[in-house]
């Protein structure tokens, strides 16, 4: 089964960065938030993976053509014109990178990868940007429970600031909770899992998939929605970034689910 990943976009919120590589390729603790999303699905025995490339896409390729000579230990003749590749540790992935298009929107770039799921009846889908624990063989369990064309992830995101409940007569603050949950309903979180019947309602992929192609399902009965109450934060901006950061230099990344060697940092 495969896992589409969405990482095409220009990630204009986070310019700081963007302006130089694609967002997935923003460095989280040395490496790139793709690769973070990857080995999340690679622990659970997913290894196969179709990247939706597209703004700086060639990044993204040069990124994987280097990838095994880059954590490596070598040796390099230069007079004999001989390199000496040591073993190395070597992540069980199978990458396809698709050019999806500069301005493609997400319907499109789904589209335009239909020819890589191959014969199977379902694939995951995620987009490049967001980190989660989600625990994916229950995702796809529960896909396969309700029978649906499209299962999402939703979660109820932290908040960015305190929450306090105050009493009304004294203004005295009753409780405070550092980035409470926030109340006012789920989110789409990403983390998908699609029947191949979705290609029926891209189109010709002129919309966002979260717009057209999604409403018209969940209007038809056929979106049901896996409820995360775990990790997930998006990199949407350079606070995001900053906090991941953070959490992965304190040692308190919930996404890091994965054990045993980890690669070294390209």
């Amino acid at each position: 089964m495969k896992v589409v990943i969405l990482a095409g976009g220009r990630g204009s919120r986070i310019n700081e960065e963007s302006q130089l590589k694609p967002k997935p390729m923003i460095e989280i603790g040395g490496k790139p938030i793709l690769w973070h999303i990857m080995k999340l699905y690679s622990y659970y025995g997913f290894h196969e993976f179709v990247i939706c490339c597209g703004y700086k896409g060639q990044i993204i390729k040069e990124y994987f053509i280097n990838y095994y000579m880059n954590q490596s230990d070598c040796t390099f003749g230069l007079r004999e014109k001989e390199v000496k590749v040591y073993e190395t540790y070597a992540e069980p992935w199978k990458v396809t990178l698709a050019n999806t298009g500069l301005h493609t929107l997400t319907a499109g770039r789904i589209l335009k990868i239909r020819e890589y799921i191959g014969d199977d009846d379902e694939f995951f889908m995620t987009y490049g940007d967001g980190v989660s624990n989600v625990d994916i063989p229950s995702l796809l369990a529960f896909h396969h429970q309700n029978g649906k064309i499209a299962t999402i992830t939703a979660t109820q995101p932290l908040g960015r600031f305190g929450a306090l409940q105050i009493d009304a007569g004294t203004g005295l603050v009753q409780a405070f909770k550092e980035k409470a949950r926030v109340e006012s309903g789920w989110v789409n979180a990403g983390f998908m899992v699609l029947n191949k019947r979705i290609f029926d309602y891209l189109g010709k992929g002129e919309e966002m998939l979260e717009f057209g192609p999604l409403e018209r399902i969940a209007g038809e009965g056929e979106l049901a929605a896996y409820r995360h109450n775990g990790f997930w934060s998006p990199m949407d901006t350079m606070r995001d970034k900053e906090y991941l950061e953070e959490l992965w230099n304190s040692g308190e990344a919930a996404w890091k689910v994965w054990n045993g060697k980890m690669s070294a940092i390209i």
